[in-house]
């Protein structure tokens, strides 16, 4: 379910000096063109954290949304006229380097994964110890660092959100990307009837991954089948409230989760928020952008679910670090079948896949 892209033909940048690491740094907004690999100071470890190796890092929309400084309502966080924090990186997974003052949940050499502020695409980056989740030795840093951000996102949606109860009904729209993929198995192991919507090159692989239907959205238009699901996640953004209420069971709820479009300023997410908060007093239905944002025990809950077999990440293609560029030229095109990771250090294959 793991598939990488070798890229033992691509010249090998050189070995930091002393004190310094590899990053992907950015310093003004644009395409993936913005994006640079340069030498930088290596971060330190300042009280409550602990300054992480970076074997394997995910990318994600975030890093999408940052790197073009779109929406504009983003702006006043990450800076308005230039990035103020030049390193992209949502999720992480490595090994403890060192630890700083009043640290001890860690020590060095453990193996951890979290969420970091960002940062995350560099040989180096520090992290406070209570994001931190320790990843188990069965599973494979390239899969603990495609959990965090979107893999909490779906266990949050499906599990808090929803409430998914066993023997409901689940529709995912787009299934087959980051959360999607995630979603259908959190959803499948909660005893759901899970039903996924996908391009025809995605079935295969959402079938193969527990879905218990699977609609192609190039030949079938689930809004219009006359089936009514309990749950509606919605990951693409690209059918309107009424046509997906259309879908939804009389008291079932809808998920939103998709900022794609929706112009530069507010992106649709908040738009389908704002949609949401006019409209749910007035329906029996219930409709819920995806606002609560995880925590560690997220993480920690999910990485069980992986470690025992229940939830296995997707991973579509692997790059090094020098090429975060061509990574993020990818994962703008739409199709990347779950994750696309970025491996950094040695080690990024062991464990199970």
């Amino acid at each position: 379910m793991s598939a990488s892209h070798a890229q033992d033909d691509q010249p090998k940048s050189p070995t930091p000096r002393r004190g310094k690491m590899r990053a992907i740094v950015y310093r003004r907004y644009g395409p993936p063109d913005v994006l640079e690999l340069t030498e930088v100071d290596r971060p330190t470890a300042n009280a409550g954290e602990v300054l992480v190796q970076v074997v394997a890092a995910a990318v994600n929309p975030g890093d999408w949304d940052f790197m073009h400084g779109t929406p504009y309502i983003l702006r006043p966080m990450i800076g308005l006229r230039r990035p103020r924090d030049p390193i992209l990186g949502l999720a992480i997974a490595g090994r403890v380097e060192a630890a700083g003052t009043g640290a001890t949940l860690f020590r060095v050499g453990d193996e951890v994964t979290a969420e970091v502020r960002r940062g995350g695409f560099a040989e180096y980056v520090s992290v406070p110890t209570p994001a931190l989740v320790e990843k188990p030795a069965r599973v494979t840093f390239e899969q603990a660092a495609a959990m965090p951000v979107v893999g909490t996102t779906a266990l949050k949606a499906i599990r808090d959100v929803a409430r998914l109860q066993p023997g409901q009904s689940v529709l995912v729209n787009g299934a087959a990307g980051g959360v999607g993929t995630f979603a259908v198995q959190i959803a499948k192991g909660m005893g759901a009837e899970v039903t996924g919507v996908c391009s025809a090159a995605s079935v295969a692989l959402l079938r193969s991954i527990g879905a218990d239907h699977v609609i192609d959205y190039t030949a079938e238009d689930f809004t219009r089948t006359g089936r009514r699901y309990d749950v509606i996640l919605d990951n693409v953004g690209n059918r309107s409230p009424s046509e997906l209420r259309r879908a939804l069971s009389g008291t079932g709820i809808l998920l939103t989760n998709s900022n794609k479009g929706g112009g530069r300023w507010i992106g649709r997410y908040l738009q389908r928020a704002a949609q949401a908060m006019v409209l749910s007093p007035f329906v029996s239905q219930r409709l819920r952008p995806m606002a609560a944002p995880a925590t560690r025990d997220d993480l920690a809950a999910l990485m069980e679910l992986v470690d025992v077999g229940k939830v296995t990440p997707v991973i579509d293609r692997t790059f090094p670090l020098a090429q975060v560029a061509d990574a993020l030229r990818y994962y703008g095109t739409g199709h990347a079948h779950g994750k696309v990771i970025i491996s950094i250090a040695g080690g990024a294959t062991h464990g199970w896949s």
